[in-house]
């Protein structure tokens, strides 16, 4: 058994079940060895932030990792920007990394770089294997590290010589530990701020937000009164009518102190306090008061889950009674096309078990507030603030739930960054349902031009923020990539195209001009 297929079958022996790839010449011995082993689904990326970003949303919903195979340094280095958001989430990836065969290095060839170098800010593991007989074993590292809580990336490089050598074994993949607990003096801590009345918010992340660590913090919620808060960066936030509400924190610097200047006392779960993306002239830019105290109930790392459970005890808070969201579905809209229109839409004919995945960040916001008397629907966001992640998240979150429909929401501006996701949603089948925002703006840079107090941008800078001259034209780039879609003026026109697109089969695209 050579190195290559002792590597691939560890894998498949340790769970892996899926692979995103973008291989090349360095890889074509570990391309052979998955040709050869049907347990472990290859699906190709016409770009490395596809693969890197369609694990990442695989591992959202499957919660486990799926392999990424990437060619050489170059290869490692397109995939970075998705890798930083995932690395964010806190998900679990392993990377799969060619390298030149060791031999062949000296010779410092074009693609030779140093690819530990590029690969280390952005992996929690990083290994070159050094022979074949250690790659099977090597795998197995890696998936243990990529699902140590909260869930990190793990690169393995793999020199062609040791993928092609003999030698190679199967390794068996360990139990793997549970995360630790909170201690139970920062558990009655925690519990001691609830019971003192004072205004108080919980602001969770990871598991914490969805299945029964959300159904916990609802009883919480529901037996003291404290308001459950998700980051704005979510990873994955289960909600819709019959869940426990929890509202999504701000973006914007003066919203986010808004939301937060009524509470006293913040607990944190699996999260960090919220702050601003970007520091501003003399602004501060932490969302809480001077005064309100900020306590750790669980550390990225610890059993989020748990610490929950162990806090409802403490409370004696009731198995029953979750505070559960309980809101109206706007009716449907009609005439022209306007932001608060397309988000009533969404609202009105969003499924049940739908998965949205939503990089609207400045033509999106009023869809969380539009959709709260939807039925139950799983909310994935851009953790990381790279732009160009929803389309390779919705192929990954597609992916990992075949089952399940998939509307993806992105602007014009990010969609660009990684349009080759709508050839593998082609190629593949995905049930996307995918609207592009069309305002030919990067517009978040608009307002935050505006926000520093310095004048109103000229000729030059317009120019960086404007995307028009000219219009891109997404169906027709759709069409390119084997994607039907459509272009609509009107809000009956929109709700008419997306009904079709979530209760056909296979990927769609709509355009929204704005």
């Amino acid at each position: 058994m050579n190195g290559a297929e002792s590597l691939v079958r560890s894998l498949a022996a340790g769970g892996v079940e899926t692979c995103f790839a973008n291989p090349g010449t360095s890889e074509i011995h570990l391309v052979a060895a998955l040709d050869r082993l049907p347990e472990i689904r290859c699906l190709l990326g016409l770009f490395e932030g596809v693969v890197t970003g369609a694990a990442d949303g695989y591992a959202r919903m499957a919660e486990k990792p799926a392999c990424t195979l990437l060619h050489l340094g170059p290869g490692l280095a397109n995939g970075l920007a998705n890798l930083h958001n995932a690395r964010r989430a806190h998900v679990p990836i392993v990377n799969l990394v060619g390298q030149h065969a060791t031999s062949h290095l000296p010779l410092d060839t074009p693609l030779t770089s140093d690819i530990e170098a590029i690969a280390r800010p952005h992996s929690k593991w990083l290994r070159t294997s050094a022979g074949a007989a250690g790659l099977g074993a090597d795998a197995v590292e890696a998936i243990v590290a990529a699902r140590t809580a909260p869930g990190q990336i793990a690169t393995l490089i793999v020199p062609a010589d040791v993928a092609w050598g003999e030698g190679g074994t199967v390794a068996a993949l360990p139990i793997l530990s549970r995360p630790p607990l909170s201690s139970t003096a920062t558990v009655e801590r925690a519990a001691a701020m609830l019971r003192s009345g004072l205004p108080t918010a919980i602001l969770i992340g990871g598991n914490g937000l969805y299945g029964n660590g959300l159904a916990t913090a609802g009883r919480i919620a529901a037996a003291t009164g404290a308001k459950l808060l998700a980051p704005y960066p979510i990873t994955r936030l289960q909600r819709g009518v019959g869940i426990p509400r929890v509202d999504r924190v701000q973006y914007v610097l003066e919203q986010g102190i808004e939301q937060f200047k009524e509470f006293r006392q913040l607990i944190l779960v699996g999260t960090r306090a919220s702050v601003a993306y970007f520091a501003y002239p003399e602004k501060n830019s932490a969302f809480t008061s001077p005064g309100c105290e900020i306590h750790r109930l669980a550390i990225p790392g610890e059993d989020y889950v748990g610490a929950l459970e162990a806090l409802a005890e403490a409370l004696s808070a009731p198995g029953d009674a979750p505070a559960a969201e309980i809101a109206e579905r706007p009716p449907m809209p009609s005439g022209e096309i306007t932001l608060p229109g397309i988000a009533a839409a969404v609202g009105a004919l969003l499924p049940e078990n739908l998965i949205v995945v939503d990089e609207s960040m400045t033509s999106g916001r009023g869809l969380m507030a539009a959709t709260k008397g939807a039925p139950p629907h799983d909310w994935l966001g851009n953790t990381g603030g790279s732009i160009g992640i929803a389309l390779p998240l919705a192929v990954g979150a597609s992916v990992a739930c075949p089952d399940r429909k998939v509307l993806c929401l992105t602007a014009d501006g990010s969609g660009m960054y990684t349009l080759q996701a709508l050839w593998t949603m082609a190629r593949e089948g995905l049930n996307v349902t995918t609207v592009v925002f069309a305002n030919r703006d990067y517009a978040v840079l608009k307002r935050e031009f505006s926000y520093l107090g310095i004048g109103s941008p000229g000729p030059r800078a317009l120019d960086m923020f404007e995307i028009g001259r000219p219009d891109l034209d997404w169906v027709q780039l759709a069409k390119g990539m084997g994607v039907p879609g459509i272009r609509v003026s009107s809000l009956e026109a929109f709700g008419k195209a997306l009904r079709a697109g979530l209760e056909g089969e296979g990927p769609t695209l709509i355009e929204v001009p704005l």
